[in-house]
């Protein structure tokens, strides 16, 4: 097959390169007027359907009826699939929210996912968010708004966390995604000072407020929700003393993965974890233990390039906080804590600024023992390359 596509849009008017596109997809089969939609039998077909049609994103669809024809064959034959998501963001289509709600609770964790559900918000379908709230995808549908990080879920999530009809999972969740939001933090410190946060959610809010990067909530999580085993009780003694204690490389791995901890969250070992700090497979190859040491308890001391923290203020008020994974003249792309990569319109950001601190956490010590801390330190200087 010869290469895809060697002609560039640049130059060729809008209702031409429509054509030609057209021409393309008609050339496929995947356009046939008056015959009944079949599943694609060649996935190819599907794969150059879609990258025509990702030259045309942003047309008007009611002005172009045989685009919109193809539009919709092609969103049929991926339905379920990242590239719906796509199209139905690039089209700017409001009437695919069945097919996004199918996307955001079959992948919550992935990034096609979370943009379905960033999608839906945008759309005000409350009705249909409500009523995958009553499904059994309710705890996936949940994790997926929370991950959106939009101040939008926040109307949507606070009423799950008082519900005690709600299962326990879905209710945590809500309060992960809540903690996201800084509006959304601020309403769980709320219940928290009105004694209306049911005490089976309290760790989970704990360990969540306590890793926020305000630092006034931050500060007020600390004051209302103390973590538990916080060394504030007993002085941390000097680095040079930590490194004369033997620690237990088995426990270390323990508290690695320990959820008051949470290491797991942020970076991967050995391809258990979440990709997006640092990769720790080979850490104890890089650093010393003195190093590892001052990694994690003054972590914006040495940040790694290629992971500096980016605050991004939205036009229409909302907030992405994370790291620039790669920028284009119109497009940026950004990596959330938990490993979500979002993108974003240039012309939608009003600023952007660099953060002195790292995304790492501080006081991450504060959420062990002395001797769960040497274990830890322990257990990174096993990873060494092999």
């Amino acid at each position: 097959m010869m290469p895809f596509w060697p002609v560039r849009r640049s130059g060729v008017p809008a209702f031409a390169w429509a054509s030609l596109v057209c021409v393309l997809l008609l050339s496929l089969g995947l356009v046939k007027a008056g015959e009944p939609v079949e599943p694609a039998a060649d996935a190819e077909k599907t794969a150059i359907a879609v990258e025509a049609l990702s030259r045309l994103k942003g047309m008007d669809l009611e002005a172009n009826p045989t685009v919109k024809a193809a539009v919709v064959r092609v969103l049929q034959q991926v339905r379920g699939r990242p590239e719906f998501v796509e199209i139905v963001r690039d089209f700017q289509l409001t009437d695919q929210d069945a097919g996004l709600l199918e996307v955001a609770t079959k992948s919550p964790r992935d990034s096609s996912g979370v943009e379905a559900a960033r999608l839906l918000l945008a759309h005000q379908n409350a009705g249909l968010l409500q009523e995958g709230f009553r499904g059994s995808n309710a705890l996936a549908l949940t994790e997926a708004l929370g991950q959106a990080r939009v101040k939008e879920s926040i109307p949507l999530l606070e009423p799950l966390v008082v519900d005690p009809a709600r299962d326990l999972k879905v209710r945590q969740e809500a309060v992960r995604g809540l903690a996201r939001v800084q509006e959304g933090a601020v309403g769980l410190l709320r219940l928290v000072r009105d004694n209306k946060l049911p005490k089976e959610l309290k760790l989970t809010a704990t360990v969540e407020l306590n890793a926020v990067r305000w630092p006034e909530i931050k500060a007020e999580a600390n004051r209302l929700l103390p973590l538990p085993l916080a060394l504030n009780s007993q002085p941390l003694p000097p680095v040079a003393e930590l490194m004369k204690r033997k620690g237990d490389p088995l426990k270390g791995a323990e508290v690695f993965g320990r959820e008051t901890v949470g290491c797991n969250r942020c970076h991967q070992v050995n391809g258990q974890g979440i990709d997006f700090g640092p990769n720790l497979s080979e850490i104890g190859s890089k650093l010393g233990p003195d190093a590892i040491y001052q990694a994690i308890l003054e972590p914006s001391a040495g940040i790694s390039v290629g992971f500096e923290a980016w605050q991004l203020e939205m036009k229409n008020g909302d907030e992405a906080y994370g790291l620039v994974s790669s920028e284009t003249a119109e497009e940026l792309v950004v990596k959330a804590v938990g490993g979500i990569v979002s993108r974003y319109k240039k012309r939608d950001i009003a600023q952007r600024t660099q953060q002195k601190l790292s995304v790492m956490p501080s006081g991450l010590e504060q959420s062990m023992s002395v001797q769960d801390l040497v274990d830890l330190v322990a257990y990174l200087g096993t990873l060494k390359k092999k």
